[in-house]
């Protein structure tokens, strides 16, 4: 079950579009769009494999932060793949992070957003 059906609150700030602005490349993977959390928890799911994190490794992700926080996370290693030399262990390192409370997937998505912003200027 996911925490973004309707009778389950979503667990963060950030709004979807800014999220997708920063992850374009997480739409090729969801060939009728990412329309709510929803569809981006799934298709970060979807991408984790192919990514290389465990199933073990993505359920404790969803465990720790929540599924959209996950999702939002594993999306911004799909934007910044060919930098991350192991995704699986950098997703336990932000679950272990997550756990003790030092960390968001925000500043990935602002880090990313800056960037973009910067090979556009």
């Amino acid at each position: 079950m996911f925490a973004t059906e309707p009778d389950r609150q979503v667990e963060t700030k950030l709004p979807l579009g800014l999220v997708l602005k920063a992850t374009p490349d997480l739409r090729d993977y969801a060939p009728d769009g990412i329309r709510d959390w929803h569809q981006l928890v799934v298709t970060a799911a979807f991408v984790r494999g192919m990514l290389g994190i465990s199933e073990h490794a993505w359920h404790e992700a969803c465990r720790i932060m929540g599924d959209v926080n996950a999702a939002i996370s594993v999306a911004c290693m799909l934007q910044r793949a060919d930098h991350i030399a192991k995704p699986g262990g950098y997703l336990r390192s932000l679950s272990a992070r997550a756990a003790e409370g030092q960390f968001t997937p925000g500043p990935m998505v602002m880090a990313l957003l800056r960037a973009e912003n910067d090979r556009a200027a």
